[in-house]
């Protein structure tokens, strides 16, 4: 088996726009003529910019990456002013809405939609290896019970890099696709079994009878019922989640992966780095804050009291505003029609009047129009994810799960892309310099 896209790299490696940029320094008054390909100049261009043949190079500072490219890819395209998000070209409100997860998975990581034999071939591959070895059960067990899941999914999936040594041997296609298989299909079982953990519920195992999304939800909630059904409406509620998680672009638990992954090491290990990126609160604890917001507003009655609170500097509105989307978050729109599905079967979230109200009065406010302040996906996410009877601590769990496969679509593409290397970004430094050591007997004194 050979993987079946080619990466953004070899597409364009010889691709040239004619363009340039043209620097002067003026430090020495000379100037440089700096190639720019696809909107952007490449760091090394502007390390030759110099003050002596001797000197160091002109480098870029960017805390956060704000604004470098550490990457060609194929995988996930975002416009954020103009509010579009794509998943290998295809338009993500297409495929919340006719899609399956396992179908946006496939896409993700072959590059292409799959045909019917092959979709069937994959459908059976993952649902095949939603098994995990015993030792891993004996592994959970282990726990405190009162364990973070997210941490527990954290081990977990780290540790099944020593179930499968041969996942090292990352540049044999074969055993790529076979390491991308097992992640994408255990991913459901850990974080179920990490749930179960926490309330102290005896671990249910796969039923392949059943698809990815109603599988996990049979491994979340069945108890002494021989065969669980969980409703249509809550299957699909979550399909359409897991669809919107399953990539983002360039994002922390992202580059997280790709940086580690950037060492050759196995996709387990790369993959954990991103878990742990995702545990942080700035990136997938998001939702639950908005949870925590909406509590603390209480009613919609104080909802514009609320509003000029965070006008004043006085509260904080979560939920809102989004590092790429400055237009609108295209996902937010699909999740909160899924809302209607969930509470359909669910009973309305009590919480749900406030956030209704909160968006109307902010997206008719100049102060945050003007500040292009709109709903992100988090905004609704956790109304959904309460309702489904989630504890705060597993939504990060419901992130990585859908996630795998992006990371894993990324993962692929960096060991396939012959421009990258090990990941080792500059600093500039600002310690102290040449300093004569004192021995101990004499700083003592």
């Amino acid at each position: 088996m050979t993987d079946s896209t080619a990466t953004a790299s070899t597409q364009n490696a010889g691709a040239t726009s004619g363009e340039t940029l043209t620097v002067r320094d003026n430090r020495t008054g000379q100037e440089y003529d700096v190639p720019i390909l696809d909107g952007a100049v490449k760091a090394a261009d502007l390390g030759k910019i110099r003050t002596a043949e001797d000197a160091p190079g002109l480098a870029v500072y960017d805390p956060g990456f704000v604004n470098t490219a550490s990457c060609r890819s194929s995988v996930t395209f975002i416009d954020g002013d103009k509010g579009i998000l794509e998943y290998r070209g295809y338009p993500i409100e297409q495929l919340a809405e006719k899609s399956s997860y396992l179908e946006v998975a496939y896409l993700l990581i072959h590059g292409e939609l799959p045909t019917k034999d092959q979709y069937d071939t994959w459908a059976h591959e993952i649902t095949y290896h939603t098994f995990v070895h015993e030792n891993v059960r004996n592994f959970m067990e282990g726990f405190r019970y009162d364990a973070h899941p997210m941490g527990m999914l954290l081990a977990s999936v780290g540790a099944l890099s020593t179930f499968y040594p041969e996942s090292r041997n990352i540049s044999d296609a074969d055993n790529r696709h076979m390491q991308i298989v097992r992640l994408i299909a255990k991913m459901p079982t850990l974080g179920a079994w990490a749930f179960r953990h926490a309330q102290g519920k005896p671990y249910v195992y796969p039923d392949n009878d059943l698809g990815y999304a109603a599988n996990f939800l049979a491994m979340l909630f069945k108890m002494s019922e021989p065969k669980f059904s969980a409703d249509e409406r809550l299957v699909r509620a979550l399909e359409v989640l897991f669809i919107l998680h399953a990539d983002h672009e360039q994002n922390a638990s992202t580059n997280a992966v790709r940086s580690v992954g950037s060492t050759q090491v196995d996709p387990y290990s790369a993959v954990t780095a991103g878990i742990g990126a995702l545990y942080g609160p700035l990136h997938g604890g998001a939702n639950e804050a908005v949870l925590r917001m909406l509590r603390r507003i209480g009613s919609v009655e104080k909802v514009p009291e609320f509003i000029e609170g965070v006008k004043n500097g006085k509260e904080r509105l979560m939920g809102f505003g989004h590092r790429v989307y400055k237009n609108h978050d295209p996902r937010a729109t699909i999740i909160k029609k899924a809302c209607d599905d969930v509470f359909e079967v669910t009973g309305v979230n009590p919480l749900l009047k406030i956030a209704v109200e909160l968006e109307k009065i902010a997206l008719e406010d100049e102060y945050f129009v003007k500040r292009r302040l709109y709903p992100n996906v988090d905004f609704y996410s956790g109304l959904i994810y309460e309702a489904l009877q989630f504890p705060p601590e597993m939504f990060t769990v419901l992130f990585a799960i859908p996630r795998t496969s992006g990371w894993l679509a990324q993962w692929l593409e960096l060991v396939q892309d012959p421009e990258q290397k090990i990941a080792r970004p500059k600093q500039i430094y600002t310690g102290h310099r040449t300093r004569d050591f004192v021995p101990a007997a004499e700083r003592w004194r």
